[in-house]
């Protein structure tokens, strides 16, 4: 049985980047990365990819989106990854791939879509803060949600504490929805997840 083909696309230190590969090195994950795509020649994922000797291409306009399209098509890759890829994806470009790009948001959506998420949710006082890993599609941040994690907030956490409780909780839960999307257990259907064919009206909580 062949492996399931993977491209990730990231624009910075890449940690969700290598917590995939360590999770195909211990036999959890059974996919094979054919190249890194990023649109920061300076980030340090790239040389993440160069030490695993995976294939790096740099994207600057849509065009280049097009070949990374045709890359896509001509190697016959499975799933698209998106791992702390700062740069919102052409419409055109998500569209050709619908049900086959994750991602990872740091909040629990719908709540805190784009930027900021950590700094917001404090400001705004919420008790609990987390991350979700969603299926991608045009609009920002609204695609069906997989699976969420989540963490309480106290009193004492900064932006930066927050951020290193929600770094731990991507690492739980991206393997796993890349797992289920690699084997077949999820999938998108328009606007909705499904999970062993059954739609999932809440996301999937993780403990």
């Amino acid at each position: 049985m062949r492996k399931v083909k993977s491209i990730v696309f990231l624009s910075g230190n890449g940690s969700n980047f290598q917590n995939i590969i360590d999770n195909i090195k211990s036999g959890f994950l059974h996919i094979e990365i054919l190249s890194v795509v990023s649109n920061n020649k300076n980030a340090y994922g790239l040389e993440r990819a160069k030490k695993e000797k995976i294939k790096t291409i740099m994207v600057n306009s849509d065009n280049d989106y097009n070949n990374v399209t045709e890359y896509i098509i001509t190697n016959s890759v499975d799933i698209v990854i998106l791992a702390g890829y700062m740069k919102i994806l052409p419409k055109s470009f998500v569209n050709k791939h619908i049900g086959k790009i994750l991602n990872i948001h740091p909040s629990l959506l719908p709540k805190y879509k784009g930027l900021n998420t950590h700094s917001r949710a404090i400001k705004d006082k919420e008790k609990y803060h987390g991350a979700s890993v969603h299926f991608v599609t045009p609009d920002l941040d609204n695609g069906p949600v997989i699976i969420q994690g989540k963490v309480e907030i106290k009193n004492s956490d900064t932006k930066d504490i927050l951020e290193e409780k929600i770094h731990k909780i991507e690492h739980e839960i991206y393997p796993l929805a890349i797992k289920w999307l690699s084997e077949k257990f999820i999938k998108q259907e328009n606007d909705k997840c499904l999970f062993n064919n059954e739609v999932l009206t809440t996301p999937i909580e993780h403990i």
